[in-house]
């Protein structure tokens, strides 16, 4: 039996495989080799590779040629190391997601040339399959935070409700009316509890998992959050606007847990805004970096709670208008959260005037 070189395997295995395997030569801007899947994966034969080099390059997403452009500077200083995925425009069908690993090596040739070396894969259904499961985390954290409203509202009044009627029937010697009362203010108290322990537990759940950071368009990410609290706005009595910057904003996040900062901060606008009231969302990009800014005209923050707010166990911990119970642990994992994500938060708040929460984050991180 004869016994096949381990060399001559490894070919043979790397040529079978759906991804492509290249080696570029930097200085003549040539790719020497390529494996066959470079014809099934972007219709250009493996021969005809550095022939069709300019016209795979202009099929690039144009929010995408700059983030490329700033990663190959960086990896070339050897400061990136990181797998990059990006979009390849189609005539007839979707934008394909592309995921690019390159050798941290160069191997540099006796008269001076450069060759690297590395693979590219189609990762479009993985992309959708991601696209999916973040639409579906974004609504489903902004219908907690609204059915939290809605379900404790209601029955926050209950409550205020019966312990007006029991300070009126307790003078009248009625026992039973007033233990009936005092059950149904239990009831209340503790549903609104246990409504508010379940969407705060899923809050700091997620904050306590490793960030895992992609490459996404704010502006995009927080009008799929804002649709939800618009739809929503009538039922929470509330005026939810969005103002974004016109044009698409990239910046590294781990999406969910940035989204349930943002959903946080929504919640604590509702929380103490009045029925009527107006809560405003602004995306601005800024140079080197984009300013998200969470703004509403409720009832402010007391000078004297700003220093304290971003505390863990916070003394400015209050309950919501509506009776709504706090942890104090919100903030702090939110200041945590944003600077781990390289940003800063801070805000400005008067009594009786509104609050304003600002969150400033680097638009590229090496």
């Amino acid at each position: 039996m004869s016994m096949m070189n381990p060399a001559a395997f490894l070919q043979t295995m790397v040529e079978q495989m759906p991804h492509v395997f290249f080696i570029y030569q930097v200085n003549t801007r040539q790719v020497v080799y390529a494996t066959p899947a470079c014809e099934q994966l972007l219709g250009v034969a493996p021969a005809r590779a550095t022939e069709q080099l300019p016209q795979l390059l202009s099929r690039l997403h144009p929010d995408d040629r700059p983030y490329l452009a700033r990663c190959w500077n960086l990896w070339v200083r050897g400061h990136l190391h990181d797998e990059l995925e990006f979009r390849v425009r189609r005539t007839e069908a979707p934008d394909q997601w592309m995921s690019l690993v390159l050798s941290p090596h160069q191997q540099q040739l006796a008269d001076g040339e450069v060759l690297i070396g590395g693979f590219l894969r189609d990762v479009t259904t993985e992309r959708d399959n991601l696209e999916n499961a973040n639409r579906f985390n974004a609504k489903k954290n902004a219908t907690l935070e609204i059915l939290s409203h809605d379900l404790a509202g209601p029955l926050a009044l209950v409550q205020q409700i019966s312990e007006i009627m029991q300070a009126q029937v307790l003078p009248l010697g009625n026992a039973k009316l007033t233990e009936a009362l005092g059950i149904m203010q239990t009831i209340c108290h503790d549903s609104v509890n246990l409504i508010r322990d379940f969407v705060d537990n899923e809050f700091m759940t997620s904050a306590n998992v490793e960030l895992k950071l992609d490459r996404v368009d704010l502006v995009w990410r927080v009008n799929l959050t804002m649709e939800e609290y618009q739809r929503a706005a009538g039922q929470l009595n509330k005026q939810f606007v969005f103002l974004p910057a016109s044009a698409p904003i990239y910046v590294n996040l781990d999406e969910n847990k940035f989204l349930q900062v943002f959903n946080n901060l929504i919640s604590n606008a509702i929380k103490f805004t009045h029925d009527g009231g107006r809560i405003t969302v602004r995306v601005a990009q800024q140079p080197g970096q984009v300013l998200l800014t969470v703004q509403d005209d409720g009832i402010g923050i007391a000078p004297e709670l700003h220093p304290v707010l971003f505390e863990r166990f916070t003394k400015a911990r209050r309950p919501g208008l509506r009776g709504e119970k706090t942890t104090g642990l919100g903030m702090s994992i939110i200041k945590t959260i944003v600077e781990l994500h390289r940003g800063r938060i801070w805000l400005d708040s008067a009594e009786n005037q509104g609050t304003t929460f600002y969150i400033a984050l680097p638009t590229f991180q090496s």
